[in-house]
């Protein structure tokens, strides 16, 4: 096996969605939630490293669809089986390689996705009050453990977990970068995170993380293809579940599946979060060609493989899971490089989805 190819963070999460972006010189780390600071007058592009909902020109968008186009040749069919059978090996090779020095701590999450914020952490509000009242209805989120007398199917067998009566689980955790940050500010005893990811050195790293405590969280290798393979809890046991940047990892024809097993394990009430990689981003017109493995989806120079979505596209699988909106937006966000006076385009989808009381309603007649 050739060794990986060197991977420019830029081409992964780039500063990711998730990266807090530093905006002087001593330090500063706050970061405004997406959607409240605009580029008004491009004379002053370089005050800031990042503007958001930055409107694309006409000649913009059609120079990248023409740049997409160009590399629309489809590696060969052996080719793509390749990299379908060994992705397991590459994420493997991508963590032994760079352990958990390539990611940041995601605490903007806080920000973008109230529903993880800690209820009685300083500087934050309760889960019900911190959301956006006209994206949330109070009480939804934070549902009790019995949710109001009736027990779920397998709820009464004991899982990692059982007793607590919050229970959050990020889908393609890597090496913590997300559960960490929670547990961290959060002492709540009510609370459990689960994580999972496909690959099995990602998971050995977070279990040897000094913060790894089992009593409040359980990490595990899961390969979210695979619609058959069991959870160590049961459905209608989650109240949050957490997929950033994971589910264009998957083949395009995998996705809507994996979206349904997920959407099981939710209790009524409970929600999805995503982020993920918008149609057109940097990343997906850096691509060359002979990196295209079928429309939007391609694979980088250490084998692992990327999807770019539109609205449409995760509108539709979530809804097909049986799932109702919340958010679906677009984070269009131009991101600089001050130093070397660079600008980048960067496109990421933000959803939140809902399972719908009604479900559990209607079973109790």
């Amino acid at each position: 096996m050739a060794a990986p190819h060197a991977i420019d963070a830029m081409d992964r999460e780039g500063m990711e969605a998730g990266e807090i972006l530093t905006d002087s010189s001593n330090g500063d780390e706050k970061r405004p939630q997406f959607g409240t600071r605009f580029l008004t007058d491009p004379r002053q592009v370089f005050q800031h490293n990042a503007w958001d909902n930055v409107e694309w020109t006409v000649e913009q968008e059609a120079a990248a669809k023409k740049k997409v186009l160009e590399n629309s040749e489809p590696l060969p069919t052996e080719k793509q089986d390749e990299f379908d059978c060994r992705a397991n090996e590459y994420w493997n090779d991508f963590y032994t390689i760079h352990e958990n020095r390539f990611f940041k701590d995601r605490h903007w999450l806080f920000t973008e996705f109230p529903e993880l914020a800690p209820k009685s952490y300083p500087g934050h509000e309760s889960l019900s009050e911190s959301a956006n009242a006209e994206d949330i209805q109070p009480g939804v989120l934070k549902q009790e453990h019995n949710n109001e007398g009736s027990t779920p199917p397998n709820m009464d067998a004991e899982f990692p977990g059982s007793s607590a009566s919050y229970r959050i689980l990020e889908v393609g955790c890597g090496v913590g970068n997300t559960v960490f940050p929670i547990l961290k500010t959060n002492n709540d005893q009510e609370l459990f995170v689960y994580c999972c990811d496909f690959s099995s050195t990602a998971v050995e790293l977070v279990k040897a993380n000094p913060d790894y405590d089992p009593d409040r969280c359980f990490a595990f290798v899961h390969d979210l293809s695979n619609v058959e393979a069991d959870f160590p809890v049961p459905d209608e046991s989650l109240n949050v579940l957490v997929l950033i940047f994971v589910l264009s990892a998957l083949h395009p024809d995998k996705m809507q599946a994996s979206i349904s097993r997920l959407a099981r394990l939710l209790k009524p009430g409970g929600v999805m979060l995503l982020r993920d990689y918008g149609r057109y981003d940097m990343a997906q017109l850096r691509f060359k060609k002979g990196r295209c493995l079928a429309e939007n989806f391609y694979v980088r120079g250490d084998g692992t493989r990327v999807y770019f979505f539109t609205q449409d596209e995760l509108n539709e699988m979530f809804t097909l899971a049986g799932l109702e909106k919340v958010q679906n937006l677009v984070d269009r966000r131009l991101q600089v490089n001050r130093g070397k006076q660079l600008t980048m385009y960067r496109v990421w989808i933000q959803c939140k989805y809902r399972k719908a009381h009604s479900q559990l309603q209607d079973t109790q007649g």
